[in-house]
C-alpha cells in the first residue's frame, strides 16, 4: 500500500517560497538505527555529540543553532569557478558567495542580486548592471564595479583552469561607469550570459581574494565573498562547518532576510559517503538534510522525513562517444551503439521514475529544451548488430567483434561519485555484449575522470553536465578551446552553437535550440540516456532548504530548526 507521505517536486511545495521544504507536523515519531548502522555512523564521525536540552528536536541534537547536513563527497576546492566542482562543492560555495543575479527556478526568470538592475544592448554584446549600495564582502571591502570587473577578468585569465571559459569565450573586457555601475563587454553576442552568470561559478568574490594566484585558493579560507555564511573550519574528508554573518541583508527576491543575517547560526556539512549512512543518519535525527538520497531510499525516506526533489538541468547522463579518436568516425558504428541501448531498461534497472528517460540531450527543466524522442534510436538491437556486419566488425572467436585484428571493445569511463552509476554502466555493457561489442569499466575521484577526459584515454564518457540555459550544449559539444568537453566534428552543429548564442531574439533563439537538439541527437556523437535529479531528505523539523534553477543547494539564508 502506497505511503500517504510521498516524495514531492520542489515546485509543489506551497507553504514557502517556491523550492524549499517546508516545516512538517511535530507529532511524527522518529525512526532509530540499528546498531550496525550506528556502528557504521560512528566510523564515518557523523553521529553527533549532544548538547544543550535533551529534549530537543529530531536532527538537532538539541541544539537548533546549527543545521547539520550530510554530503557525499569532499568539497575539494572552494574556490567557486574552478574547474572540477562538483554538486556537493557548489553546495558550500552557494553560501560563500552572491552572483550578480539570480534565477528563480520555478519560472527560469532573472531576478536582482547583487545587482538591482541591468540592461542589454540590442545585439547581446554590452551587459550594464548597477550594483547594490549596501554590500560587503567579509573580510569588510565594499562590493564596487572595480571588484565586478576585477572577477571576470580573473575568471577569463583563468583560462582552463575555471569553469566558466566557455561563457566568457568572447568576453572582451569590462568598463567601470561609476563605482555602482560596470558593463561587460563582448566581441560577439552572448544570449546566454544571465543564466549563466547566476551560478555559484560565477560568484563574486573580494579584491583581496583575486590577489591568491588562481591555483593556489583551494582552500574556503582564501574565500572572501558577499554571501550569508563564512567558513569556521575546514577539515578534508570529514566536515566543513560555516558561520553566518551579521548583516547579510541582500538576498534575492523571495528570500526572508534582515541585518541580521540567515536565520540559522551555523551549517555543518559532513562528509558520508555512504549512502547509507546519510539516510540512516537523517531518519534517526543525527542529521537535519541528507543529499544525494539513492533512488531505492526515496520512498523510505519520504516515510518519515521531506522530499525535495529537482530534475537537473543540462544535458542529461548518456553515452560521450569520444570525438578525438577513429573509433566512431563511421557513422554506422555510432548508430549501431545507439540502436543497442536500452534507456528505459537502464532508468528502471539502476534508478527508478523519479528520473526520467531522456527525450533530448537536454533536461526538461532546462532553458530551450524539446521533445526529440522521434530522432533518437534505440533499443533495437537487430538493427545494431545489422549495422556493425555492414561496417565490417564481425564476430570473432570470443563473440567480439574485430576489424583488421583490432577487438571491438570499449573502454567506459565514468565517476564514482552517484551511487547508481555502477549498475547503470553494467545494465550498458549487457546491452553491448548483446551485440558483440566488449567493454571495460574506469572510474575514480572527479580529479580522475577529469583527467581521463583530458588525456583522451577513453571511447565512452557516461556523464552529464548541469547548466540552466541551452548554451550548456555548446559548453559540452561546442569547440570552444576547452580540452574537458567533446566538440562534435559536424559544422552544422557547430554553427548552429554558436547562431543560437549570438540570437537575442528569445522566441527564435529556442527555435535554433531545438533545431540543435535534432541535430546532436541524429549525429549519435551524444546518446542520451536519463536525466539526473537532485533527491534531498529532509528533517520535518526543518524548513527553508531548497534547490536552485541549477538544481543545485539553493542559499540557506531561510533554512529554520523547531
Amino acid at each position: 500500500m502506497q505511503n500517504n507521505r510521498t516524495a514531492r517536486d520542489t515546485r509543489s511545495i506551497r507553504s514557502r517560497r517556491p523550492g524549499t521544504a517546508r516545516s512538517a507536523r511535530s507529532t511524527r515519531s522518529t525512526a532509530r538505527h540499528s546498531p550496525a548502522v550506528i556502528s557504521a555512523l560512528l566510523a564515518t564521525g557523523l553521529l553527533l555529540s549532544a548538547c544543550g536540552s535533551s529534549t530537543g528536536s529530531p536532527g538537532s541534537g538539541g541544539d537548533t543553532s546549527t543545521l547539520n547536513f550530510a554530503i557525499g563527497n569532499d568539497p575539494l576546492v572552494l574556490n567557486p569557478s574552478a574547474v572540477g566542482n562538483g554538486n556537493d562543492t557548489l553546495y558550500v560555495t552557494r553560501q560563500l558567495v552572491d552572483s550578480l543575479v539570480y534565477q528563480n527556478p520555478d519560472t527560469l526568470e532573472i531576478q536582482p542580486w547583487l545587482a538591482e538592475s541591468w540592461t542589454v544592448n540590442g545585439d547581446a554584446t554590452a551587459f550594464t548592471f548597477t550594483l547594490r549600495d549596501n554590500v560587503t564582502f567579509s573580510d569588510g571591502t565594499a562590493l564596487d564595479a572595480e571588484a565586478v570587473k576585477a572577477n571576470f577578468d580573473d575568471i577569463k585569465a583563468a583560462g582552463a583552469e575555471s569553469s566558466g571559459v566557455a561563457t566568457l569565450q568572447s568576453y572582451s573586457g569590462a568598463e567601470v561607469r561609476d563605482a555602482r555601475t560596470v558593463t561587460l563587454n563582448f566581441s560577439s553576442p552572448n544570449a546566454a550570459l544571465l543564466s549563466q552568470i547566476s551560478s555559484p561559478s560565477f560568484g563574486i568574490v573580494s579584491p583581496e581574494t583575486l590577489k591568491i594566484p588562481f591555483a593556489e585558493r583551494a582552500g574556503g579560507d582564501k574565500v572572501s565573498g558577499s554571501g550569508p555564511y563564512v567558513l569556521d573550519n575546514y577539515t578534508k574528508d570529514d566536515s566543513v562547518t560555516l558561520r553566518k554573518r551579521d548583516g547579510y541583508a541582500w538576498a534575492p527576491p523571495g528570500f526572508d532576510t534582515d541585518t541580521d543575517g540567515a536565520e540559522t547560526d551555523t551549517v555543518k556539512f559532513t562528509i558520508v559517503p555512504e549512502s547509507g549512512n546519510r539516510t540512516g543518519g537523517l531518519t534517526s535525527g543525527q542529521v537535519d538534510v541528507a543529499g544525494g538520497i539513492a533512488p531505492n531510499d526515496i520512498d523510505s525516506v519520504a516515510a518519515s522525513s521531506q522530499i525535495v526533489k529537482r530534475a537537473n538541468p543540462g544535458t542529461v547522463f548518456g553515452l560521450y562517444l569520444n570525438t578525438r579518436g577513429d573509433l566512431f568516425s563511421d557513422p554506422k558504428v555510432r548508430q549501431a551503439i545507439s540502436e543497442a541501448v536500452n534507456p528505459t531498461e537502464i532508468r528502471d534497472g539502476a534508478l527508478n521514475d523519479s528520473f526520467a528517460v531522456a527525450d533530448s540531450p537536454l533536461a526538461s527543466t532546462t532553458g530551450g529544451h524539446r521533445d526529440v524522442s522521434s530522432d533518437i534510436d534505440v533499443n533495437r538491437p537487430d538493427e545494431a548488430a545489422r549495422l556493425l556486419d555492414e561496417a565490417g566488425w564481425r564476430a570473432g572467436a570470443d563473440g567480439i567483434r574485430e576489424k583488421d585484428g583490432r577487438k571491438l571493445t570499449l573502454r567506459i569511463t565514468y565517476i564514482n561519485n552517484f551511487g547508481p552509476n555502477p549498475d547503470s554502466i553494467a545494465l550498458l555493457q549487457q546491452q553491448l555484449e548483446k551485440i558483440g561489442v566488449g567493454s571495460t569499466q574506469q572510474t575514480g575521484t572527479v580529479p580522475e575522470f577529469q583527467n581521463s577526459l583530458t588525456s583522451g584515454d577513453y571511447d565512452i564518457a557516461w556523464r552529464n553536465l548541469s547548466g540552466a540555459d541551452g548554451d550548456i550544449l555548446r559548453t559540452d559539444f561546442g569547440d570552444t578551446g576547452s580540452t574537458r568537453n567533446w566538440p562534435i566534428p559536424d559544422e552544422e552543429i557547430q554553427d548552429l552553437l554558436k547562431r543560437q548564442l549570438e540570437t537575442g531574439d528569445p522566441a527564435a533563439r529556442e527555435d535554433l535550440l531545438g533545431t540543435l537538439q535534432t541535430k546532436i541527437a541524429e549525429s549519435r556523437w551524444f546518446i542520451p540516456v536519463h536525466e539526473l535529479t537532485t533527491v534531498l531528505g529532509v528533517s520535518d523539523n526543518v524548513s527553508g532548504v531548497g534547490l536552485g534553477a541549477d538544481s543545485r543547494l539553493n542559499l540557506l539564508v531561510d533554512a529554520t530548526k523547531q
